[in-house]
């Protein structure tokens, strides 16, 4: 791995974690499923103008259109309007922890679900790494965190994870960009209705919210996506996703740092164990793979 690819890795893993801190302040002033629709549709429109000036095409292959529904569904949709809908009652660094039990949750889903097989070292990293999260959420019950949010982002990441097993490897053959673009405006419709269901439209368009909402469309939404797709043909995805385990690190770091969120020693024992789990499990991955 080249000092190039280490510093994609860094940035991808930085960027990433910060939406949630940017999506903290963006609830405090929108409704999170209307807000997270404009959003995508924004994002959508951006994604499919650059694909067209690259020259990509919307006429994809029938596993393209399959990744573009289900992780449209189930990545935007679900887990990020989730996490947004999450974070009116909870704080960013702990959605960001949640979040950041993914890759354990992909490796547990694959073992179960599909009857992957398990190295020691996986099987002991996805203990490890489970262990740490039920550390911090045993603290966090005892200050009286709002558990209805925390059920909203265990079940987006457990939808971003299944969306992960499920379309693995349906972006080859090109139109990646075309693909980024097309998915959003799938979570802009599927939020947008049920917005309309559950939600007052009320916004308040400060300098602080709109300056987050330009941030999470440009850089989570767009930027990040297009380092990952960059990393991974650099380098590989497994061992792209190794930069995971920095997830939780930043994202409490950031929470911190901008929102002042206050962090107790079990949460970051917790995020110190997470972390361990995550880099087990990728590096037995990295062990396992065909030379």
């Amino acid at each position: 791995m080249d000092l190039r690819a280490i510093g994609m890795g860094l940035l991808f893993a930085f960027i990433w974690s910060s939406a949630f801190t940017s999506a903290r302040i963006i609830v405090a002033d929108a409704p999170p499923l209307a807000i997270s629709s404009i959003r995508f549709a924004i994002a959508g429109l951006i994604g499919v103008a650059i694909a067209r000036a690259l020259g990509q095409t919307w006429h994809l292959t029938r596993a393209q259109w399959r990744a573009t529904l289900i992780f449209g569904l189930c990545q935007n949709a679900l887990y990020l309007g989730l996490n947004f809908t999450a974070m009116t009652t909870i704080e960013a660094s702990l959605a960001s922890i949640v979040a950041s039990t993914m890759p354990l949750l992909v490796a547990f889903l694959g073992w179960v679900a599909l009857g992957e097989k398990l190295s020691p070292m996986a099987a002991i990293g996805m203990v490890i790494g489970f262990g740490g999260a039920i550390l911090i959420m045993g603290a966090r019950m005892e200050q009286g965190v709002d558990m209805f949010g925390v059920i909203l982002c265990v079940i987006g990441a457990l939808a971003l994870a299944i969306a992960t097993l499920t379309v693995r490897g349906a972006s080859a053959g090109g139109n990646v960009m075309m693909i980024i673009g097309l998915q959003m405006f799938v979570g802009a419709i599927v939020l947008f209705a049920a917005s309309l269901v559950f939600e007052t439209w009320e916004f308040n368009w400060t300098p602080r919210m709109l300056t987050a909402l330009t941030y999470t469309i440009f850089a989570p939404g767009l930027l990040a996506t297009w380092i990952w797709f960059a990393l991974v043909a650099r380098i590989g995805a497994v061992k792209a996703a190794t930069f995971h385990f920095l997830n939780p690190f930043f994202g409490v770091a950031i929470a911190a740092m901008i929102l002042g969120e206050t962090l107790g020693f079990f949460d970051i024992l917790g995020v110190a164990i997470i972390a361990t789990g995550i880099l087990a499990v990728q590096l037995s991955k990295q062990s396992h793979t065909p030379k």
